[in-house]
């Protein structure tokens, strides 16, 4: 049998917080960049804690995908006990086709479980469906330290460290950082990930 990722299990439980609560601490820092009507996309969005937050503080055009039915079963269930509006969907980062452009396009911790190729593949994608001005806000794990073993059986893209940002060389880059931290979830001993952290923001067409 096939072994089944932690988050599995307690995406199924709407009282249990899989991840942090709170949004990411990037989303809060580069918000300002956005306006209310700003097309938004995040690719792995899990249980929703990031496009919630937007979706609560007045932005109205918010797609969010995941790979995973109970994540996204999740989302809609919190959707509508909080009364949000979110386009929330099951989709394949591998397989995923853009259908319009977007001015921020995020994603955390979700590259490294699609093989490289392909989530290169969808990065150059991702640019080429992004708003004159728009942000990416890029967490990619790295192999700068092996992957954690709650992770390692999915892990099967690990960036190298650097590999995100030279991705990005006709961007303007706002932020890049790099680090290791302490991470645990429920029933997940704690443990450690490195991570590269980029904001990236289109130039405006001369």
């Amino acid at each position: 049998m096939d072994k089944i990722p932690f988050w599995e299990e307690t995406y199924r439980n709407s009282e249990i917080n899989t991840f942090p609560a709170e949004p990411n601490g990037t989303i809060l820092e580069f918000e300002h960049l956005l306006r209310k009507d700003s097309a938004i996309l995040e690719a792995g969005c899990g249980e929703g804690q990031n496009v919630r937050y937007l979706a609560k503080n007045g932005y109205s055009d918010i797609d969010a995908f995941d790979l995973s039915d109970a994540g996204i079963s999740k989302l809609n269930r919190l959707c509508e006990r909080e009364g949000l509006r979110i386009n929330a969907f099951v989709e394949d980062l591998t397989k995923y086709h853009f259908t319009k452009s977007y001015d921020l396009i995020m994603t955390f911790a979700t590259l490294c479980f699609v093989e490289k190729d392909k989530w290169r593949h969808f990065i150059e994608d991702a640019k080429e469906h992004t708003n004159p001005n728009g942000i990416h806000i890029i967490h990619t794990f790295t192999n700068t330290v092996p992957a954690s073993p709650d992770i390692a059986p999915f892990a099967v893209g690990l960036a190298d460290e650097g590999e995100i940002i030279d991705l990005y060389s006709d961007w303007e880059v706002l932020q890049f950082k790099t680090y290791v931290f302490d991470d645990e979830h429920p029933n997940v001993p704690k443990h450690q990930h490195a991570v590269n952290k980029l904001v990236a923001r289109k130039k405006a067409s001369s």
